[in-house]
């Protein structure tokens, strides 16, 4: 056949096989590199299907968009209709354009009046994205019930992983067998939620972080969203990906458009540490991801909270400026009548009440103290008792009269109402400009209850007008940097990696907890985009105590910092720190650059995790022990990632002080050994005895 009878998308061991031989396009591989293409026939011929008993009388082709009209009884791509009409679509292809790394083709239905325009096309590191818009090109509306992503799977398949939770224990992993019929994470909530997933993966049998194979999908958005993984009674399972529309939420008029959040697709061959890493090298490069080294930050809720004063903030700065802060953060508190989190939120003015002298005074200690100034707001929120609200009480998310549940004492703020918008915009934007002010937290403490604008669903709208009042707080602000909370990891999707350069990853600062929340939120998102921060020695959140070193080795691995009364730590604890601060500055280029390894262990009271440089010269492991372990001396420490053939000098090293030993002698390698990356993944070294919540930091250098 001529080559346009199909297209075969490659990129970095990934292959993509479109059949356009037909009447309209068939996803016929998406996964392990394929050899060199020259016929689909053969391809075909292979993929064709036999005709089972109570079935139909030809072998079912559904093409990209499962339509019923096909003979497929799964789930079709698009749901939809026009006043109870053109339900049931038959898209034809009518274009296709092409190139090494992309397709688009362009598909209709006359009958029905609409039109399809669907893009595959490999944006880095072998992750393909793929983007729908549909067209109205019908004489009446058409309401849009759902358009996802749907790609097959292959018959080796038999797991699926996502990831659930709460606030302060988010993305916790569940793994189960596909079975026949829907597994569906759904979200409602109006923002990606704690409980939201990221991605959803199906793998082979057995998938571990360095053998199996992995396909995953991610929807890029911030809003309401489904994913699904589906097998039939055929046998023949899929996995997809869309935003979760509303009723009535998208409506098109004749001649208008929906453009589809895009859906990021990722394979790997060699288990989830590769499956990471494609994501990572993708989203490092974008011309948007951060490029200067993440400043080590201090935010100061959990060392004031709503108590602000000028002298207690400049004791902070001084001993933040003795450990090596880069950035201090002033969070909830400094504006309007906010003295608690029961009123004034909504009026972003400096209250004189707090700050007589505006925030000039703090900002000139903070500067001369060597440090970048950043300040919290929460401009999708109000309170009730606040004067916007009072001027303006027709400026929420609701329906009708009905005012929605309060969360946390506050209502969400309708901003896809124009004038509700440019009174954020406006106000943050002044603040902006008075003050010298690099960095905002911007957080998002309640999910949406009756999300309408003038009655009808606004979700959708209501996360593209945030997207747009970042993008526009940038441009205005030059070099600004947004870190995106929702009442901690709430809202840490692969939409607002788009326009944030920071996600608050949870509000749970327990070491304990986070070794867990940390290692699922990287399955997909780089640890320098994940504030992570060492907290009091009591956790507010959930009430342990964790030593110092457990504590700073945990907040190591990603957008390190502290979020503690600084002025009440002891001398020692402030010589800790200082080395500790030293150590992430001189090492944050590879944590932040480097290969992402999780090594597989028979304990499941041990995580061994680390960072190897893209030459396989460096590496930075931690072995953390979650719980007490079975036996009485501890499994082999094993390393991943290195070059087999090359020698390496391992030793641990103690930039926040030793862990707690509970052994009457310990290894002799803590020292210094020297073996080859072969012997360090195949036999490792012997771990020594330390008390359950603990962590060892271990360096590696080729030599």
């Amino acid at each position: 056949m001529p080559e346009q009878d199909f297209h075969h998308l490659r990129q970095d061991g990934v292959s993509l096989l479109l059949d356009l031989s037909g009447q309209t396009v068939q996803l016929m591989h998406y996964g392990k590199a394929l050899g060199q293409i020259e016929s689909i026939k053969d391809w075909q011929l292979s993929q064709q299907e036999p005709v089972a008993h109570g079935e139909l009388d030809e072998p079912i082709w559904p093409g990209l968009y499962r339509e019923n009209s096909r003979g497929n009884i799964g789930r079709p791509a698009l749901l939809g209709h026009r006043s109870g009409l053109d339900w049931s679509p038959k898209f034809l292809l009518i274009n296709v354009d092409k190139a090494e790394t992309f397709l688009t083709a362009v598909s209709q239905d006359a009958q029905a009046g609409l039109e399809i325009t669907s893009k595959f096309e490999f944006v880095g590191a072998g992750v393909l994205e793929i983007s729908q818009t549909l067209k109205n090109i019908g004489a009446a509306d058409y309401s849009l019930d759902d358009l996802s992503v749907i790609l097959p799977l292959p018959d080796q398949v038999s797991e699926s992983m996502d990831f659930a939770g709460r606030w302060v224990k988010e993305r916790q992993p569940q793994r189960r067998q596909i079975q026949p019929g829907m597994q569906v994470r759904e979200v409602r909530e109006g923002r990606s939620s704690h409980d939201y997933t990221i991605i959803q993966m199906a793998m082979t049998k057995g998938a571990n972080y360095q053998q199996g194979e992995i396909w995953s999908l991610g929807l890029m958005f911030s809003g309401n969203s489904r994913h699904f993984i589906e097998r039939q009674q055929s046998g023949r399972s899929f996995i997809a990906a869309g935003e979760l529309l509303l009723p009535g939420e998208v409506i098109l008029k004749p001649g208008e458009s929906y453009a589809a959040p895009s859906v990021a697709a990722s394979y790997s061959a060699n288990g989830f540490d590769e499956l990471t890493n494609r994501h990572y090298d993708w989203l490092r490069s974008r011309p948007n991801h951060p490029k200067r080294a993440r400043p080590l930050t201090l935010n100061v809720w959990e060392a004031v909270y709503f108590d602000h004063n000028l002298e207690k903030l400049s004791e902070l700065a001084d001993v933040a400026k003795e450990i090596g802060v880069e950035r201090f953060v002033l969070d909830d508190g400094w504006f309007g009548s906010r003295r608690n989190d029961t009123l004034g939120l909504g009026d972003w003015v400096v209250s004189s009440e707090v700050w007589p002298n505006g925030l000039g005074p703090l900002i000139e200690k903070v500067k001369s103290c060597g440090m970048e100034f950043g300040l919290w707001f929460e401009g999708e929120m109000v309170n009730p008792d606040s004067d916007v609200y009072r001027a303006h009480p027709d400026w929420i998310l609701k329906i009708g009269d009905r005012v929605p549940p309060l969360g946390r004492l506050q209502h969400v703020l309708d901003i896809t109402n124009p004038d509700a918008y440019q009174h954020v915009l406006n106000q943050t934007d002044a603040v902006l400009k008075q003050y010298e002010i690099s960095y905002i937290k911007w957080d998002h403490n309640k999910f949406l209850i009756e999300p309408g604008h003038q009655g009808k669903a606004a979700v959708r709208n209501q996360t593209l007008a945030i997207y747009r009042l970042f993008d526009e707080l940038k441009a205005r602000h030059p070099g600004l940097e947004i870190e995106s909370c929702s009442s901690g990891g709430g809202r840490v999707d692969l939409g607002m990696v788009g326009h944030a350069d920071r996600f608050w990853t949870s509000d749970c600062n327990d070491a304990l907890e986070r070794q867990y929340i940390q290692r699922y939120t990287q399955f997909a998102i780089p640890p320098e985009l994940l504030g992570s921060h060492i907290g009091p020695t009591h956790s507010h959140t959930t009430g342990r105590i964790h030593d110092l070193s457990f504590r700073a080795i945990t907040a190591l691995f990603g957008h390190a910092g502290l979020e503690w009364d600084l002025t009440e730590t002891t001398a020692e604890e402030l010589k800790v720190l200082k080395t500790w601060a030293s150590y992430y500055k001189a090492n944050r280029e590879l944590l932040h650059t480097g290969k992402m390894v999780r090594v597989d262990q028979q304990d499941d009271a041990v995580f061994v995790h680390g960072v190897v440089s893209k030459d396989k010269t460096r590496a930075i492991f931690a072995w953390v022990t979650l719980s007490g372990q079975a036996g009485s001396r501890p499994n082999a420490i094993r390393f991943e990632g290195l070059e087999n053939d090359k020698n390496y000098r391992l030793k641990a090293v103690y930039p926040a002080g030793e862990p707690r030993w509970q052994q009457r002698a310990a290894p002799s390698w803590l020292l210094g050994v020297t073996l080859s990356g072969a012997a360090l993944s195949g036999t490792g070294v012997r771990a020594p005895i330390v008390y359950p919540e603990q962590a060892l930091l271990i360096e590696i250098e080729a030599i």
